[in-house]
């Protein structure tokens, strides 16, 4: 079956979904009304939320129009990670720059079980995981449920266990991508495999429908990802940099500088690496980058840092997701960026 008539959707384009609340119900709605697939990151949100949040997508996406709810699967080695005294010492002159108070407790993100078992039960059209092979029963029961399910590959390998896990597409995530990589079988480091590279391979590995993501962002690089096998792409900063988009204004203007020419990836924001614009922190930090805890402490640790640097139109210190074609992006409306790369 082609992409097209797996998911519902008139064009092969999927927007990508943004984490840590740069996701926005308007712009899933506006891309899913213009023919393509809308998405929104959920990995932030208590299962409560998530409800709320397909609830508000059925209501916002025009009827018989499909969406897609994002979620991160966890790595294991995570999950009872705690901050130590050295965690809070290394941020402590940032938080103070910023007239913040340096945390005295700790709160772990939201249970993945809780927030899958809760999205299940909305029962979305779509669901698409990174980090990972969601566990399988997940997918019988999104296979029972006739939700479609799209998994995330950095590697051909990583394409193969996809497929192998039962999931319905596979998107092959070159390491041009902006935002986490989503590597999980090896190290990000020994996984940055290029999207020109990556896409060829895994639609030779796979059978089912491949998505080409990472720099892609105008129809030259459709052609070219359609050129290389894959049965349609997934595009993140280009939809990022739309009127409707949850980008903070300090991020839009970042994607619209000349700034957005150089990309670095860095585990400074989250703990885990991910591809954003080069800025102060970044420098300020970079003989850090190694000794920062692993995901999620480091995100949580970073998110008041993150948040009052956006507020205050400073990008320094605030994180600016962003692939390697962040140049091309244009501050247009979902429907007529989307039609621009069809």
């Amino acid at each position: 079956m082609s992409l097209t008539s797996l998911l519902g959707i008139e064009h092969p384009v999927v927007q990508g979904p943004f984490g840590g609340g740069m996701s926005a119900v308007g712009l899933a709605a506006a891309v899913s009304a213009a023919g393509g697939l809308g998405s929104f990151g959920a990995n932030h949100l208590a299962p409560a939320a998530i409800t709320d949040l397909v609830a508000e997508l059925r209501a916002a996406v025009p009827a018989g129009r499909p969406f897609n709810v994002n979620l991160w699967v966890p790595h294991p080695e995570e999950a009872d990670l705690r901050p130590v005294p050295a965690d809070l010492e290394r941020l402590r002159p940032l938080y103070e720059r910023f007239g913040l108070a340096v945390p005295t407790g700790y709160q772990p993100p939201p249970a993945f079980d809780e927030q899958v078992d809760a999205l299940l039960a909305a029962e979305p059209p779509v669901i698409s995981f990174v980090m990972g092979v969601p566990p399988a029963r997940v997918v019988a029961e999104a296979r029972r449920c006739g939700i479609v399910t799209i998994g995330t590959a950095t590697t051909v390998d990583e394409a193969v266990a996809l497929q192998e896990g039962g999931l319905d597409v596979v998107v092959a995530s070159g390491s041009d991508a902006g935002g986490h990589r989503g590597a999980f079988l090896r190290p990000v480091t020994e996984s940055l495999v290029g999207t020109f590279s990556l896409v060829p391979q895994v639609a030779d590995a796979v059978r089912v429908p491949v998505v080409a993501a990472g720099g892609i962002a105008d129809r030259r690089g459709v052609t070219a990802a359609l050129a290389l096998g894959a049965d349609g792409v997934q595009v993140g900063t280009g939809f990022l940099a739309t009127v409707e988009s949850g980008a903070s204004p300090v991020q839009k203007a970042a994607l619209a500088g000349p700034g957005a020419r150089v990309t670095v990836l860095t585990r400074l924001f989250s703990g885990r690496h991910a591809r954003g614009i080069l800025n102060t922190l970044i420098r300020e930090l970079a003989a850090e980058e190694a000794r920062v805890p692993a995901y999620p402490v480091q995100n949580t640790l970073m998110q008041p840092l993150r948040r009052a640097s956006a507020q205050r139109d400073d990008p320094g210190y605030t994180n600016l997701w962003a692939g390697q074609a962040a140049a091309l992006s244009r501050p247009v409306t979902a429907k007529e960026y989307l039609e621009s790369l069809i």
